[in-house]
C-alpha cells in the first residue's frame, strides 16, 4: 500500500497527533466549552460522538445530524478540525456534507467487511483522512481487510486506532491492549499512522497517562483522548473521559522517543546484546522442540494405554510449580501464565496428533512430524 504520510494529511497541528474531545457531544454548550478549553492546551483536531452504537437500547445513542451543525458552527467559530465515527453509508455523506476533517471506523463497525464495504464505497474520489478502530477481538486480519477495502476504494490517507481487544478474563483493563497486534500491523504496513486510544484501552481516567507513555515508546504517531469539561457527568464513558485540564498536563508529560541514535557506544552495545538475543532465542526454539517431543513420546503412552491426553490433576501441577519457579526468578506472573497456556495448547494439540495417527507412524514414538 501506498499510504499518504500523515504531515501530508493537513490535519492537526502536534507531533505526535493528539485528536481529543468528548465521547459524545451532548449539548451545543458542552460541546462549544469543552473544545474551546481544549484548544487552549494546544490540540486543533477534536472529536465527538455524533452516532453512538450501544450495546442495548434505550440508552443515549447520540444527537445525530443535529450534532453536525453544532460541529460546523463550532468549527468557523475557534478555527478547528473535527473528527467522528462513521457506521454507514449515511454517516459518511452527512459527515462530509458538514465539512467533517477526518472520518473513523469504529470497532463494531469493522467486525463486518459488509459495513466496511459500504463505508467504503460511500468514499469513493474523496480525499478525506480515514482511521480504522482495531475490531474487537484480536483479529488482526480483520483489522488489516477494513484498511485495504479502503485503499481499493482510493481513499490513501488511511490509519489505525489500537483500542485495545476484548477478554473474558479479569483484568485491570477495560480492553486488553496486547500491543503485538498493533507491532504487528506495523511490521506488515510500515507506512501506516498508528494512534492509539488510551480512554478504550484503560476504561479509567487515573490511567490514562500511563497508557499515552507506553504508546509513545512503541513509536506511535498519534493518540485520541476522550476529553469533557465535566467528565463525571458526562452521558457516556463518564469514568474514562478526562478534563481538558489533565490532558494538557498528560501532554506536557509526554516523553518523545527519537526512533533511533546515531551515537557509537549506544549502537555498538545494542548490537552486542542482540546477538546474545539471537543466542537465547535459538536456545529456546531448541528447547520447545525438545519439549514437544517429549509431549509426543508421552502421547504414544497415553495411546498404547487408552489413557485421556488432557489430565486435569497434572496441568494443575505444572501451572502452580511453573508460577512458582517464575517467580523465584523475578517474571512477570501473568508472563509465565500465558506462555504456558500456549504451551499447553500446543501440548494437547501434539498429544492428540499421536494419538489420532495410524499405528505404523507412532510405533517408534518418534515418526511424528510437528
Amino acid at each position: 500500500m501506498e499510504i499518504t504520510e500523515l504531515q501530508q494529511w493537513g490535519v492537526g497541528k502536534t507531533n505526535p497527533l493528539i485528536i481529543a474531545g468528548p465521547c459524545s457531544a451532548e449539548t451545543e454548550e458542552q460541546l462549544y466549552e469543552t473544545v474551546k478549553a481544549i484548544k487552549e492546551q494546544g490540540v486543533t483536531l477534536m472529536r465527538a460522538g455524533v452516532w453512538k452504537p450501544r450495546t442495548r437500547p434505550n440508552t443515549f445513542e447520540g444527537i445525530g445530524q443535529e450534532a453536525l451543525q453544532w460541529i460546523q458552527d463550532i468549527k468557523k467559530e475557534l478555527n478547528i478540525q473535527f473528527s467522528v465515527e462513521v457506521a454507514n453509508a449515511m454517516h459518511v455523506e452527512e459527515a462530509l456534507h458538514y465539512g467533517i476533517d477526518v472520518l473513523w471506523v469504529g470497532a463494531r463497525s469493522t467486525v463486518s467487511p459488509f459495513i466496511v464495504q459500504e463505508i467504503a464505497d460511500a468514499l469513493r474520489g474523496c480525499d478525506v483522512p480515514v482511521l480504522v478502530k482495531n475490531p474487537i477481538n484480536p483479529d488482526l486480519a480483520l483489522w488489516m481487510g477494513a484498511l485495504e477495502r479502503l485503499y481499493q476504494a482510493g481513499v490513501k490517507k488511511i490509519g489505525a486506532i489500537h483500542r485495545g481487544f476484548s477478554t473474558y478474563q479479569k483484568s485491570r483493563y477495560r480492553n486488553v491492549p496486547m500491543w503485538q497486534l498493533p507491532i504487528e500491523m506495523k511490521r506488515q504496513l510500515p507506512g501506516l499512522p498508528m494512534i492509539c486510544d488510551p480512554s478504550h484501552i484503560m476504561g479509567k481516567r487515573e490511567d490514562v497517562a500511563e497508557i499515552c507513555q507506553i504508546a509513545m515508546d512503541l513509536s506511535f504517531e498519534g493518540l485520541i483522548i476522550e476529553t469533557h469539561r465535566d467528565p463525571e457527568n458526562a452521558w457516556s464513558d463518564a469514568r474514562q473521559q478526562i478534563t481538558p485540564q489533565t490532558l494538557g498536563e498528560i501532554i506536557r508529560n509526554l516523553h518523545i522517543r527519537q526512533a533511533s541514535s546515531e551515537d557509537i557506544e549506544y549502537i555498538t552495545h545494542l548490537e552486542e546484546l542482540r546477538t546474545q538475543i539471537d543466542h537465547s532465542d535459538r536456545e529456546m526454539v531448541e528447547l520447545l522442540a525438545h519439549r514437544l517431543d517429549l509431549v509426543a513420546q508421552i502421547g504414544v503412552w497415553k495411546k498404547k494405554n487408552n489413557v485421556a491426553a488432557f489430565q486435569l490433576d497434572r496441568w494443575n501441577r505444572v501451572f502452580e510449580a511453573r508460577k512458582d519457579w517464575a517467580k523465584n526468578a523475578n517474571l512477570r506472573e501473568r508472563f509465565i501464565v500465558d506462555l504456558f497456556n500456549l504451551l499447553h495448547v500446543e501440548s494437547i494439540r501434539k498429544q492428540t496428533e499421536v494419538m489420532e495417527a495410524d499405528e505404523s507412524e507412532t510405533e517408534s514414538g518418534l515418526r511424528v512430524e510437528s
